[in-house]
């Protein structure tokens, strides 16, 4: 989708007197040109020009921009923001990738909590470990006598000691969930590891986390993400099942209660065991998780894993360690000849398909199902949208343009660091190495692009994504450029953080700026066009506003 140019002068018997008017600076809107100030009334932008004196008051309040930055609020298409905020209160493994210093955490949080029954955190990276399986007997070392249970940086594993597998009777007796792994050490034994469905095995056994924890969690998750300029955003995951935590009390507490100041479009869970029966309960659910601020109809289809434990469905076999092909092609968690069905039948009932797709042929299985569905149904406006596209063949890219499928983007992904470079790029073929996140590819065919963060699994904060986009390196890193030619501008890469989120969340009246619309606005601490590309990730925000109110910032 491409967005045209708009100019906008104020207009006095339209606005009045404003609340509120930003000047002195640069404003940045998708398609838009060149404007130094916005004015706001009664939670709507009333104009947007370069000199909007005549529209202030008495009551005016007056933000001098002082050349810095003000674009629309930041949306995130694809984040776990409850989950995020009660893992805060958990042990933190993020930030490191140093053995020594998780075990450390882990001991020291255990002192920390001697009541607890179950230490539960996460955090680790998978390259900490040779062939990224963590050892039972390293946890045993700090915390013998209680469970642990620690989930890794992408949420797809989990790093157990013995008394944990012990609880749960896992012995190398044990057989593999369908949709999962128990990694084994020589004897066959469980080495520590437990890989998609395989954590269930043991998360099931886990201490409850109460209403009130994830109100808790939400509450932290709300202020640290306003924190960051975010002003809306999909949660990737709400009434889950299949071993995973329903959020959607503490979200229905929040919009209830009236303290939700973001707006929250829920993903429903597309319970991955079970059919078509379950879409009368996911409409129930919609009416019933649609209050307020929060609007529950999305629906979230988990087609694959992730390529590090070689469960992310491929058009082609992965490599072994030493080079050789093998059977496996990854895992597919909803049949594909029965996933065009089910998305047609959430189409027409007016669901978004939100898809998480990260193998090649995850994602031409969710290509596939929105096509069945455009075929049945027509062109409904109902904005599917395929998250992560780690591996998209060539012959697909141009179908999400064809099909109105959106490009759903975590950028912090697309670098060389050791998890992609050591646990990754070695057990894929050349041909489908190159092909990881295409997101140049993508938006010369056209495409739609949209952005997230999937926090906690990577920072939720946009800047660091922004910068990865433009780049293809982290930030202070001086690795190569990860696939240069797919590298974005930056107006690309802010306009798929702020419009492009906002059509996908179908929150029209936001993600520009223009007259009429919501004043969700964010103010950055500088103009990130005026400096190096290099520089991007350091830009941070000072203020955040939600519909004229500000949310953060002094």
């Amino acid at each position: 989708m491409r967005f045209a140019p708009e100019v906008t002068t104020p207009n006095r018997e339209a606005a009045m007197d404003a609340d509120l008017i930003f000047s002195g600076g640069a404003v940045f809107s998708a398609g838009a040109g060149p404007a130094t100030s916005v004015a706001v009334r009664d939670g709507r932008i009333v104009a947007v020009g370069d000199d909007l004196r005549e529209l202030a008051g008495r009551r005016t309040e007056i933000v001098d921009l002082a050349g810095r930055m003000l674009l629309p609020g930041f949306q995130d298409a694809h984040v776990h923001a409850v989950m995020g905020g009660v893992e805060l209160n958990q042990c933190d493994l993020t930030g490191t990738t140093d053995l020594d210093e998780y075990l450390r955490r882990v001991a020291v949080f255990a002192a920390a909590h001697p009541d607890d029954e179950w230490i539960v955190g996460g955090g680790w990276s998978l390259e900490s470990f040779p062939g990224g399986v963590p050892g039972r007997e390293l946890l045993d070392r700090v915390v013998p006598d209680r469970p642990v249970y620690l989930i890794n940086r992408d949420h797809h594993g989990a790093w157990v000691n013995s008394r944990a597998l012990e609880i749960a009777g896992l012995t190398a007796d044990s057989p593999d969930p369908a949709h999962g792994r128990i990694d084994r050490a020589p004897d066959g034994s469980p080495a520590g590891g437990l890989q998609e469905g395989a954590m269930e095995m043991v998360g099931e056994l886990l201490p409850e986390v109460t209403t009130a924890d994830r109100i808790a969690g939400l509450r932290r998750a709300q202020a640290m993400l306003h924190s960051l300029g975010v002003t809306a955003w999909q949660d990737a995951m709400v009434c889950a099942t299949n071993g995973y935590p329903d959020v959607a009390d503490a979200y229905l507490a929040a919009a209830g209660e009236g303290w939700l100041t973001a707006t929250v479009v829920g993903a429903l869970w597309w319970d991955r065991e079970r059919g078509a029966e379950q879409i009368p309960e996911l409409l129930e659910k919609r009416q019933r998780f649609s209050v307020g601020r929060l609007r529950c109809d999305s629906v979230k289809l988990m087609l694959d894993g992730v390529a590090e434990n070689f469960t992310a469905a491929m058009t082609e076999p992965y490599r072994d360690g030493c080079g050789c092909v093998t059977t496996n092609r990854g895992l597919s968690f909803i049949d594909p000849a029965e996933l065009p069905g089910y998305v047609t039948e959430l189409d027409a009932h007016g669901f978004q398909a939100h898809f998480h797709a990260l193998g090649d042929r995850a994602v031409r299985d969710g290509l596939d199902a929105v096509a069945a569905a455009r075929a049945a149904n027509g062109f409904r406006d109902t904005r599917p949208h395929l998250a992560h596209l780690q591996v998209v063949h060539p012959d697909d890219v141009p179908r999400f343009r064809r099909l109105g499928a959106t490009a759903n983007l975590q950028a912090l992904w697309a670098a060389h660091e050791p998890q992609m470079d050591e646990l990754t790029i070695p057990f894929l073929s050349a041909e489908t190495a190159a092909r990881q996140y295409p997101y140049g590819d993508l938006w010369r065919s056209g495409a739609h692009l949209a952005a997230g963060s999937d926090w906690p699994v990577s920072s939720p904060d946009p800047m660091q994504a922004i910068h990865v986009a433009v780049n293809r390196v982290h930030p202070g890193e001086d690795h190569p450029v990860f696939l240069p030619e797919q590298r974005l501008g930056l107006a690309t890469a802010l306009t798929a953080y702020t419009a492009g989120s906002a059509f996908v969340n179908r929150l029209d009246d936001t993600g520009t700026i223009r007259p009429g619309n919501r004043a969700d606005l964010v103010l950055l601490d500088r103009d990130p066009f005026l400096g190096a590309p290099e520089e991007i990730a350091s830009t941070r925000v000072l203020g955040t506003w939600v519909d004229g109110v500000r949310v953060f910032g002094g």
